[in-house]
């Protein structure tokens, strides 16, 4: 080794942020063990290494004693003295025992480890700038396709897309340019470990925020979102500022915000709901687009008895019950639908009994009134049953429920806006206090207000006509 050694290691000190110093003592040790392995002496031997010239030095160590027992590191008080008289037990006597050919050895293993400590650098590097984006996404490159699994090409590192991780349907081939949620990293001796998803809730989340400049400045905050990965997700959305509506801008002009992001899920549908701190318009606005007729809240029990119009009732349930069951992931509320009618048929034997007034929550003519604590009796005569107790109304009562927490939004006072995409087409679904509107698009049409004729949902169930978007 020589100056321009030194000089190699100031250079990768500053292009990969690696001391040298501390390379020079892992350079040393690394000689240490060449040395023993291929001397096979068993003297205590260390490397020294010139800060400035470069020159190694291989020295043995031995303790000044005053009887020695093993000659390999124990030197006799005499025979120290001869090297320099100021020796004294208790000292440590160097001798230079560099073998000529030395020189060769120092250079592989000098080698061996600056390549080793390059790689370690470069995966700390690594780390460090991924473990400072945990809980965003990323952009990613697909590299290939091995099985299910799917690896990524993230820029500095690749890393695997699990099937558990993959939106249900989604096919992925290599040049696909996709974004990933960074679900966690870890340090492992291969270096780091990351664990990227398609499917995790917050990815709509941080796609939301790329979209709509009012969530990033802060004024529109996503409070919860939920998703069946590649089918629907609800989104329930606030503002800190009442001059801003948060649903609107979460849409953006002609649905073009959250179309991006339904286009970057591959069609998945989103109801963007507005969020309330009352829970039982909370469970009304979660249930959008149905309309709701009345919800009664059950706290010792968490179960939300909703009441909708009989037209309603199977939008409010959704396909396989997907529409209740978001819905009850979103609030945290065990959630059981019933139609009108059923409340209707079960009233109409009693003689003193004002469905409008149940319905409304309000006293009729000549009695009280027909508050919650009627409706708990209603229900608890058994006139609705439960979902797959044969009550009800033919067995479509449902009864959903999920584990998982979250808030929803406001139905009445507020609005609610679902886009309903295939591929990037489709359209927008508007609830608000005036009734419903649609904005549909498609087959390359530019789209337009239908307003002949009362609007449909994709089940088929009838919508009330509302003047187009020009006159809101």
């Amino acid at each position: 080794m020589n100056a321009e050694f030194i000089e190699a290691l100031e250079d990768l000190e500053r292009q990969k942020g690696i001391d040298k110093d501390t390379l020079l003592e892992a350079i040393e040790a690394a000689l240490v063990a060449a040395f023993r392995r291929h001397f096979g002496t068993a003297q205590n031997v260390a490397v020294r290494i010139d800060r400035e010239t470069g020159e190694i030095r291989v020295v043995a160590r031995r303790d000044v004693v005053e009887e020695v027992e093993d000659p390999s590191t124990q030197i006799s008080v005499a025979e120290a003295r001869e090297i320099d008289p100021r020796y004294k037990p208790g000292d440590v006597v160097e001798q230079e025992v560099t073998p000529r050919d030395f020189g060769r050895i120092a250079a592989q293993t000098a080698k061996q480890v600056v390549l080793q400590r390059i790689r370690e650098a470069e995966r700390d590097l690594i780390y460090e700038e991924f473990i400072a984006r945990e809980g965003d996404i990323v952009t990613g490159v697909v590299q290939r396709v091995q099985g299910r699994n799917v690896f990524v090409d993230l820029g500095r590192t690749e890393t695997v897309l699990f099937p558990s991780e993959q939106i249900p349907g989604e096919r992925y081939r290599p040049g696909d340019r996709i974004k990933v949620y960074i679900v966690e990293v870890r340090k492992t001796p291969k270096g780091p470990q990351i664990l990227i998803s398609r499917s995790h809730p917050n990815l709509i989340k941080r796609l939301f925020e790329l979209e709509v400049p009012e969530i990033h400045d802060g004024i529109v905050e996503i409070k919860e979102a939920v998703r069946e990965p590649g089918v629907r997700a609800k989104v329930a959305v606030d503002t800190r500022d009442e001059r801003v509506d948060p649903v609107g801008a979460c849409v953006g002009p002609r649905g073009a915000r959250v179309q991006a992001v339904v286009a970057e899920l591959r069609g998945e549908r989103i109801d963007v709901i507005r969020w309330a701190d009352e829970p039982e318009q909370f469970v009304a606005n979660a249930l959008s687009p149905a309309k709701v007729t009345r919800v009664i809240l059950e706290p010792e029990t968490r179960v939300a008895r909703v009441i909708v119009p009989d037209h309603q009732l199977s939008l409010a349930i959704g396909k396989e019950g997907q529409n209740a069951r978001l819905a009850a992931r979103l609030t945290g509320w065990k959630i059981d639908i019933h139609a009108e009618s059923q409340a209707a048929e079960w009233l109409a034997r009693e003689d003193d009994w004002d469905i409008d007034a149940v319905l409304a929550g309000a006293g009729g003519e000549g009695q009280e009134g027909a508050g919650d604590d009627d409706l708990d009796e209603l229900f608890g005569a058994g006139a609705f049953g439960d979902a797959g107790d044969g009550g009800g109304a033919g067995g479509e009562n449902w009864d959903w429920w999920s584990g998982e927490g979250g808030r929803g939004d406001d139905h009445g006072a507020g609005a609610a806006e679902e886009w309903a995409g295939e591929d990037g087409s489709g359209g927008w679904d508007e609830t608000g206090d005036g009734g419903d509107g649609r904005w549909e698009e498609g087959d390359g049409a530019a789209g337009g207000w239908d307003g002949e004729g009362p609007a449909q949902d994709q089940d088929g169930s009838p919508r009330a006509e509302t003047p187009g978007p020009e006159s809101r």
